[in-house]
């Protein structure tokens, strides 16, 4: 089935819009193809419209990455290098005090953060070597897991791009649409095909998204960004609530083993959670229905303003009923049955910890902090799988790594190597459960650092916490900026990078958030606490004293959100 066409127009409903998240006018063109044509309406959809981002390759293979930097036009550099996962990264002599009042052009320097795609597909060590070489040999060594199961280096130099892709592309990998208004790299469950207790393995549906798909010109025109997230584990392991379009498996009474379908999720400045459409897919028909979604995205999406081009904010007018309908009528051609909701079960989605597999064999979950583990450490972790005879390694969207395939009598030599290594299978609470985004290090839009800071925190905040029970991970997420790029409105504590005053940057607080798990039943956002703002040298202090208030007053078995809801402003002080 095609979905590279116009469907015939309908009249945008008026339903209730979630706070916060407001479409753009009705009463003048918002740039949605199917009802006011193709012509674009501001300067990044005229670059879309002018040149398909992934023509950019053979300009970089053949120019770029000969004739240098300076040979990038404007267009590419800041634009349609993002189809293949290339973004200036910022000077490294300009402060905090720059960002937001120079340009990107001025803000970036002659170095690329080059970002890999994994798909949430389990790795080989094979994979696991030359994702650390290209990092050892043109990325001064770094190499962060994000919180998209992705990879990213810093420092790459557009003359190295050509071998990078050469070795990725010879182990299966590659950097396609990994940014842009594209379908970025999808969440797939770490535990794929693995785990005992999955519903059903999401592997084949990501295979087929990405060979049908992923190369074709249909979707590499969208308003904005397409997130997809895909799991078939019970304990709801890729943060489904914040996702474009999300998969997530159930067993239907009458169908059996599936996916219940979400649509309309994403954060950043206005955040909003994605909403069930009510259907239940069934394993061969979720490709299609992939991209009916995204094809009904790229054609009714708003393209008028950038900051109301997300899914979400369709969904927020539309409503799930709206998007139901014209999801069955106009791109699927028939009716899907009605679905259940996922359950989750009750276990952590980071996967962290030793495990069961499906065959008798173990994984092991370890925690490197905030995801920076860097060339020479990712090395050393595929010797040391190898040595406990595993060859699979996979990343989960919480910035963790699992070691698969490990026999049971193995298991306890591997977590000794590894936690010499610094990557722990039994970390401490906060360690386990903090993340950050790239920050002031390579970021052009951040105010504040993220990674090192977040790293000295936690060290801080075990030895403050040394010999406390606390027999429940609280989540501590560090943004650089308002973009919540590590998912602050959905930690325990969350904290988003600002100007303070003058010359002085540090965070505002978010207290209180959290998606679906084991200790909440639905996803909340954070509470901010009006006026609460907090300086990075005070950041631990506070940490510990909103945490100690917690303990000393909490309910048995009660979760840090929870207290949280039920307290008033003056305990977050």
């Amino acid at each position: 089935m095609s979905y590279d066409r116009t469907p015939t127009p309908t009249a945008p409903a008026h339903a209730p819009v979630p706070e916060r998240v407001r479409g753009p006018k009705k009463d003048r063109s918002n740039g949605q193809w199917a009802i006011d044509g193709r012509a674009p309406l501001n300067p990044n959809e005229v670059v879309k419209h002018e040149d398909d981002g992934l023509n950019v390759r053979a300009r970089i293979l053949g120019t770029y990455a000969h004739q240098g930097f300076d040979s990038i036009p404007t267009d590419d550099l800041f634009g349609r290098l993002r189809w293949w996962g290339l973004y200036t990264q910022r000077d490294q002599d300009l402060d905090a005090t720059r960002t937001g009042k120079l340009t990107d052009a001025e803000l970036s320097d002659r170095y690329f953060m080059h970002r890999v795609r994994v798909d949430g597909q389990i790795l080989s060590t094979d994979q696991i070597r030359v994702l650390a070489g290209i990092s050892q040999d043109f990325a001064r060594d770094t190499l962060d897991i994000t919180d998209r199961q992705n990879i990213q280096y810093h420092w790459i130099r557009i003359e190295d791009v050509p071998e990078i892709w050469r070795r990725l592309e010879s182990v299966g990998l590659d950097t396609i649409t990994a940014c842009g208004d594209t379908p970025r790299g999808f969440l797939g469950s770490p535990v794929a095909g693995i785990a005992a207790d999955e519903i059903l393995d999401p592997t084949p549906l990501i295979e087929e998204l990405r060979e049908t798909y992923i190369r074709t010109a249909a979707f590499t025109n969208l308003p904005r960004k397409f997130k997809t997230a895909i799991t078939g584990h019970p304990s709801l392991d890729v943060v489904h609530e914040i996702n474009d379009i999300s998969f997530v498996g159930v067993r239907h009474p009458e169908h059996g083993a599936g996916y219940d379908l979400w649509v309309g999720g994403g954060l950043s400045t206005a955040p909003r959670f994605a909403e069930r459409v009510g259907v239940f897919v069934r394993p061969e028909e979720a490709a299609e229905v992939w991209a009916g979604v995204i094809s009904l995205f790229r054609d009714y999406g708003y393209r008028r303003l950038r900051n109301k081009a997300r899914l979400k904010f369709l969904m927020a007018d539309w409503g799930p009923e709206k998007f139901r309908r014209v999801l069955q009528e106009e791109y699927l051609h028939r009716v899907l049955p009605d679905g259940i909701a996922p359950v989750p079960d009750g276990t952590s989605g980071d996967h962290v910890g030793i495990h069961d597999q499906k065959d008798g064999r173990k994984y092991v979950g370890f925690a490197p902090t905030v995801g920076r583990i860097g060339g020479t450490g990712l090395a050393r972790v595929a010797e040391l799988a190898e040595a406990a005879g595993s060859h699979r390694i996979s990343f989960t969207p919480h910035q963790k790594l699992l070691v698969l395939d490990v026999e049971p009598d193995r298991v306890e030599d591997l977590v000794a190597a590894m936690d010499d290594l610094g990557l722990k299978a039994e970390p401490s609470p906060f360690r386990r459960s903090t993340m950050a985004c790239t920050g002031l290090e390579f970021c052009k839009l951040a105010f504040v650092e993220t990674k090192g800071l977040a790293a000295r925190v936690v060290d801080d905040l075990e030895q403050r916490f040394e010999g406390v029970d606390l027999d429940t991970p609280i989540s501590l997420h560090l943004n650089g900026c308002p973009n919540s790029c590590a998912r602050i409105q959905t930690a325990d504590i969350g904290l988003k990078g600002q100007l303070l005053g003058g010359t002085e940057f540090g965070f505002q607080v978010h207290l209180g958030g959290g998606l679906a798990s084991g200790d909440r039943d639905e996803a909340g956002l954070g509470h901010t606490v009006r006026g609460l703002k907090v300086s990075a040298e005070d950041l631990p202090g506070y940490v510990e004293r909103v945490v100690r208030r917690f303990l000393d007053q909490r309910l048995d078995g009660e979760s840090f959100s929870a207290w949280v809801a039920r307290s008033d402003d003056k305990e977050f002080l």
